[in-house]
């Protein structure tokens, strides 16, 4: 992958839209390319009664799993990281994202969102991820704006491989960022 930017990260503040941008990027590319064999997974807030009381992970293809909950307080939860208020469910993600995260030949296109605090607790995730970045697939994948100014040694690491083009989001830039990254995924899908 030397030289070859095939590694497109979309960062900006909570609420910005990285995760709704990166899903119609995702229905823009099945769109044009319904043959497109795509991976990976997104974060969803969990609500109840308006509050927001977790997070699971969605594979690409509709399965579902816990991320993190403030809900949950079995003795098995007291052991989970924490976020906030929110238990990080390690064993959850893992089952449903780490087999989603194997290079298959087929695979166009890997998206990933988040690569953040919550996902980090897994031990497995960050080595996955470097994998793919060694693969000559190209990956899509959110990482957020630090709380208090200093990314995660992870983050910083994605961020300075050689292969990453970074888009900084904000509520002036979406439509044009999505534009961007569409057509560089486009151009790099459809070369032989």
């Amino acid at each position: 992958m030397a030289g070859v930017r095939k590694c497109f990260l979309v960062t900006g503040p909570p609420g910005v839209g990285k995760t709704t941008l990166i899903m119609s990027i995702c229905e823009s590319l099945k769109h044009s390319n319904p043959n497109i064999k795509l991976q990976g997974f997104y974060s969803q807030e969990i609500r109840q009664g308006g509050e927001r009381v977790g997070f699971e992970v969605v594979t690409l293809d509709g399965r579902r799993g816990r991320l993190a909950s403030s809900t949950i307080s079995s003795p098995e939860a007291h052991r989970w990281p924490a976020v906030g208020k929110y238990k990080v469910d390690i064993a959850s993600f893992e089952s449903l994202v780490l087999p989603e995260l194997k290079i298959r030949e087929d695979t166009d296109l890997f998206i990933i969102d988040e690569v953040g605090k919550m996902e980090l607790f897994s031990s497995y995730f960050f080595p996955a991820i470097l994998n793919i970045l060694q693969s000559n697939i190209p990956l899509l994948a959110t990482v957020p704006i630090p709380k208090f100014g200093k990314d995660l040694p992870a983050v910083v690491r994605l961020k300075n491989h050689p292969g990453a083009t970074i888009f900084t989001l904000d509520k002036t830039n979406r439509d044009a960022a999505k534009e961007q990254i569409y057509s560089q995924l486009v151009g790099m899908l459809h070369k032989p």
